[in-house]
């Protein structure tokens, strides 16, 4: 019987370390001519865990090259180095004979060159070294992929669906059938109408009073899926709006506080000077604390502040509640004295 093959790998990788050392040689005219063999040379500087140094030749190394200027690399234990240790793009790279770690230049091609400005010759050397190579061996990923969480998806289809729901609520005209043990999870005062030692005589069938069954409908849909209706981004700013204020009112009302969180936070980045004084009686009126505190930054920030005073819904706070009022004066005040 034929075996099964077995599949293995391995994978080589080379460590490496790149460095850059500017080596400037001011009054350079002055250095030609100082004889064959003689050499400048930088500070030493360190390019992976060695030490390096840059040598000019003004005058060649060798008899006969007093035409050339040679400019070596110098390192302190034999290493593989991945040449050049030359100018980069500026100055720019000549073409030369080379040695191991060095490069040959004529002196005219320099001389002519960027290289050289108001007598400093300018050297870079761009410098990558390869230290030693590694092998180890791999094994196929074991990870299997795991999709995302669809609990909500599948409990936003249990709502649709209706199945096994054990409660009715009439809203309005409307009627919506919904889960007991899910409503009551979700919110504290679900679970002290439908489930607790309070709960209705009857609770097979629960009449909701002053809500509008649109409003009611989004409040199943986020307690089902954690999120808003998708139809609600295709409503009408105003509407949109008008939405969001009743979904505030009914998340407060069944203690919903993430729900009454992200109204909150919707409201509080659409404030204009028409809306600001009926928000921020809403955030008074249902404890939303964070609401209140940007609607009256709003009104004591705001360069339309006469315009806000003189709206209608202003007004109508002061008689309902004047302290309301009062804490944004009282900021204005702050920001007018800051």
């Amino acid at each position: 019987m034929e075996s099964a093959c077995k599949k293995t790998a391995s994978v080589c990788t080379s460590e490496t370390a790149r460095g850059t050392h500017v080596f400037a040689i001011e009054g350079y005219s002055l250095k030609n001519g100082m004889g064959v063999g003689k050499f400048l040379q930088s500070t030493t500087f360190t390019v992976g865990g060695y030490d390096w140094a840059i040598r000019v030749y003004p005058d060649g190394t060798v008899q006969h090259s007093e035409d050339s200027v040679v400019i070596y690399i110098m390192l302190s234990i034999a290493l593989r180095v991945c040449w050049p240790a030359r100018p980069t793009d500026e100055p720019p790279l000549f073409k030369a004979s080379s040695c191991r770690h060095g490069i040959r230049v004529h002196k005219s091609k320099l001389q002519n060159s960027t290289c050289i400005q108001d007598d400093r010759l300018l050297v870079t050397c761009d410098l990558l070294v390869i230290k030693e190579s590694k092998v180890y061996e791999t094994r196929e990923s074991s990870e299997i992929e795991v999709p995302p969480s669809n609990i909500t998806e599948h409990l936003g289809k249990l709502l649709e669906a209706k199945e096994e729901a054990d409660v009715t609520f009439r809203v309005g005209e409307e009627t919506f059938q919904a889960h007991k043990i899910l409503l009551a999870v979700r919110s504290p005062v679900f679970r002290a109408e439908l489930c607790g030692p309070m709960r209705e005589t009857s609770t097979r069938c629960v009449t909701i009073q002053d809500m509008q069954p649109a409003v009611f409908r989004a409040l199943l849909h986020f307690i089902y899926t954690d999120s808003l209706p998708d139809d609600m981004d295709a409503l009408e700013e105003g509407d949109k709006r008008e939405m969001v204020c009743h979904l505030l009112v009914a998340a407060d009302r069944y203690d919903v506080d993430r729900l009454k969180l992200i109204c909150q936070n919707i409201l509080g980045k659409n404030l204009d000077v028409e809306t600001v004084a009926t928000t921020l009686a809403l955030a008074d009126q249902h404890h939303c604390d964070r609401l209140k505190d940007a609607c009256i930054g709003f009104i004591a920030s705001s360069e339309k502040m006469d315009d806000v005073v003189a709206t209608e819904g202003l007004a109508n706070i002061k008689r309902s509640c004047p302290s309301v009022v009062i804490d944004a004066l009282e900021k204005r005040r702050k920001y007018a004295e800051a």
